[in-house]
């Protein structure tokens, strides 16, 4: 009997392969009423914390040949933090700061330790794992000053925060500022948090989630839900038509394949070191694609050089100077 010619046979592909389980991925969530209220109440926390950021660093940083557009006031830029601006998770690191200062004991620092691992090796944002950090987040805050967790925060940065800032995704961040334009991180991270981020990283502020306080003290609970997913684009159209954005004019950064709805917002959308369903998604879209984990990725994509250097930072090095501090 004679053998199938190469040409008819069927072949095998990872794409088809893919396909044939799409049945199995989490479809987006519409925004709800209260997606709808984080948003709005992250774009007012950050209205009012950019009002006191101080300007932002001059440095010379390269700029996309055609983009920005140096002067349009009518645009600015979005940029998730958590793998796009910064290595792992910032609630992460602000635990670890946390612990060193006794806020809670070594078993809340092995579940925090958990949530990172688990984290930075699904390589995604998991919504069912984010109301887990979120939860251990509220219980340890709560009843603390808000001022007192601003003043450890800017302690926190400095010690696990800066140093895992890539250096290509800022440098994407300094020319939007550089053109002119305002720079807002928007995170699920809390808003007191992201603030301090945005302004030791001279951008105009940060949308976040919004923790309820009463008389400058944490409730422990939320206002709406976190910022995530469909609340985040919420959150970039309030903020937008509170300053007179034209949203077709701005731009947005992100790994997520959660955040979609807030990149198919803007006129330019940006996957930064993306997850594969992102990466997929921004193909199909051709929107544009940066990768700053691996010098092999960064050539293969075709990231500017300026842009890449110093982005090959170790990601287990969190976990490891854990395991040694826990010793």
């Amino acid at each position: 009997m004679a053998r199938p010619s190469p040409a008819h046979r069927p072949r095998w592909s990872p794409t088809g392969a893919l396909f044939s389980l799409g049945w199995l991925t989490r479809r987006r969530r519409p925004a709800t009423a209260r997606s709808v209220l984080a948003g709005e109440a992250a774009a007012e926390a950050a209205r009012k914390s950019s009002q006191q950021a101080p300007p932002a660093e001059e440095t010379e940083t390269p700029a996309e040949p055609d983009f920005p557009v140096v002067g349009d006031t009518a645009a600015a830029a979005f940029f998730d933090l958590d793998n796009t601006v910064m290595q792992g998770a910032a609630l992460f690191h602000f635990g670890r700061g946390l612990y060193k200062r006794h806020f809670f004991h070594k078993r809340d620092l092995a579940r925090f330790a958990w949530q990172q691992i688990y984290f930075r090796l699904a390589g995604s944002e998991n919504p069912e794992h984010m109301a887990d950090v979120r939860n251990s987040a509220l219980s340890i805050v709560q009843g603390h000053r808000v001022a007192e967790l601003m003043s450890i925060g800017e302690e926190i940065y400095d010690e696990y925060m800066a140093e895992r800032v890539w250096p290509g995704t800022r440098a994407l961040a300094q020319a939007h500022l550089d053109a002119g334009q305002k720079v807002w991180l928007v995170t699920a991270a809390p808003v007191e948090t992201a603030t301090i981020i945005a302004r030791r990283l001279g951008l105009t502020g940060a949308l976040g989630t919004v923790a309820e306080s009463v008389g400058g003290v944490y409730t422990g609970k939320l206002v709406g839900e976190p910022l995530h997913g469909p609340a985040k684009a919420e959150a970039v159209r309030a903020l937008a038509s509170a300053e007179g954005l034209d949203l077709s004019h701005c731009a947005a950064y992100s790994d997520s394949a959660n955040d979609i709805p807030m990149l198919s917002l803007v006129g330019h959308p940006y996957a930064i070191n993306p997850d594969s369903r992102l990466r997929k998604h921004a193909r199909e879209q051709g929107w544009r694609l940066r990768d700053y984990r691996t010098g092999r990725k960064a050539a293969k994509i075709g990231i500017p050089a300026a842009a890449g250097v110093g982005a090959l930072a170790g990601g287990a090095a969190a976990a490891v100077a854990l395991q040694r501090r826990r010793r």
